[in-house]
């Protein structure tokens, strides 16, 4: 069944500009997320401080923040949010998007993987 050519333009632009091409998997977040992130990180908001400070509603924090753990100052001066937005580039590569950060991890180089893993991130309230 073929559309007219303005119902084809409406669905489009229904269709949210920043949704990404694909559906988040959040199960296979979880799972990337164990595999990259769980030695380093860990998901409850309370228990054993890794290398990393806890992740547990890292999406809407303010970078830096976690009482307790000790940032580099490009961290604690980055005037930053922690969104999908700013997640994504700063889990391709870290050191890229905040230079001086002392986190050694070098980046989720799968876009789709990464996508996960954020949409896994939003979950841990």
């Amino acid at each position: 069944m073929r559309l007219p050519k303005k119902a084809m333009l409406g669905l489009f632009l229904a269709i949210p500009l920043s949704m990404p091409a694909q559906a988040a998997d959040v199960n296979a977040g979880e799972a990337a997320f164990r595999r990259l992130c769980a030695a380093c990180h860990i998901v409850t908001a309370e228990g054993r401080r890794g290398v990393g400070p806890t992740v547990f509603g890292v999406v809407g924090r303010k970078a830096g923040v976690v009482e307790g753990f000790r940032y580099s100052s490009a961290k604690r001066d980055a005037n930053l949010v922690w969104t999908p937005e700013t997640l994504e580039p700063y889990l391709t590569n870290p050191r890229e998007f905040m230079p001086g950060t002392t986190m050694a991890f070098a980046g989720i180089r799968n876009a789709e993987e990464r996508v996960n893993v954020i949409a896994y991130l939003q979950t841990l309230k």
